[in-house]
């Protein structure tokens, strides 16, 4: 039987936002992805943050994404505590690379994909959820 990975179990993600991640989750409600840039030196920060690591501005822009990234590193999840989460089981916590964001990593899940399927470097693309409470939240499947 093939082991497909799972929407993590809807208890694991609580969505708490700021000044400087509310851009990115306005963003993903309309099902885009983008990341900070910074507005005077042009380097991508992810989670975005008060000031740029390289030139201390705080100006931010939030270029769109094309939601394709790489399979950067990733764990499979097979036993959790507490029953409700067994019928999201395996689920996969993974680390996606942003190519077309310099070298941002965006920690999220891989879904529908067979296990067996995942290697590092794999190329994947975002696939949108929808928790719940309404939280729209990027997921990755592999790409082709």
């Amino acid at each position: 039987m093939t082991e497909i990975a799972q929407e993590p179990p809807t208890g694991s993600f609580q969505l708490s936002t700021d000044s400087w991640t509310k851009p990115f989750w306005d963003a993903a409600g309309r099902r885009e992805l983008v990341a900070c840039r910074c507005g005077n030196c042009g380097v991508f920060r992810m989670p975005p943050t008060p000031f740029c690591p390289t030139c201390l501005s705080q100006m931010v822009t939030w270029p769109r994404l094309s939601g394709h990234g790489e399979l950067y590193t990733f764990t499979i999840v097979r036993r959790v505590s507490g029953q409700a989460t067994e019928t999201r089981l395996p689920f996969v916590p993974a680390v996606i690379a942003l190519p077309d964001a310099d070298g941002v990593r965006l920690v999220s899940n891989i879904i529908d994909t067979p296990i067996s399927a995942l290697r590092i470097g794999m190329p994947v693309i975002v696939r949108w959820s929808t928790l719940i409470d309404g939280t729209v939240v990027p997921r990755f499947v592999l790409r082709g």
